[in-house]
């Protein structure tokens, strides 16, 4: 995972996680990477430090690596969204469209959509946005089933 401090043309700084280089570059070029204030997608890097790990202890207690941090908070992000999201699988868009339009009552759900119908959803306004796959719960064995 590499992090990167990343700015929009309205100059609004935020900071979003990938999975490698390529992976930002892909999303970018896909207009899937945009900023939590204004919308935009035009965005591009910051400069910023590099991460530098520390060996040994600190204060007497051993120092988590960055790796094992990201694991730890990315395993909480996937067990609360498995514990207070409701599965809708490939019925997403429709779900937060309906949501969105007030023709469905609002609630937490969470599904797959193509790269082309989340650019559309964001288009629209509708709020969603995409999980980077180490936050992203697996989807249930069982989607006969879906709530």
């Amino acid at each position: 995972m590499i992090r990167y401090s990343l700015a929009c043309v309205g100059e609004h700084e935020f900071e979003a996680w990938f999975s490698n280089s390529g992976a930002y570059d892909d999303q970018r070029e896909r207009k899937l990477v945009s900023c939590p204030v204004c919308g935009s997608t035009e965005v591009r890097k910051q400069i910023m430090a590099p991460a530098v790990r520390d060996s040994g202890e600190k204060s007497g207690r051993a120092v988590k690596s960055r790796e094992a941090e990201l694991a730890e908070v990315a395993g909480k992000v996937r067990d609360h969204i498995s514990s207070n999201f409701s599965y809708v699988g490939d019925k997403f868009a429709d779900e937060a469209r309906a949501m969105f339009y007030g023709d469905a009552e609002h609630k937490a759900v969470w599904g797959q959509v193509t790269p082309d119908v989340a650019r559309e959803l964001h288009e629209e306004g509708v709020p969603a946005m995409p999980l980077p796959a180490p936050f992203a719960p697996e989807p249930p064995k069982n989607t006969d089933e879906l709530n």
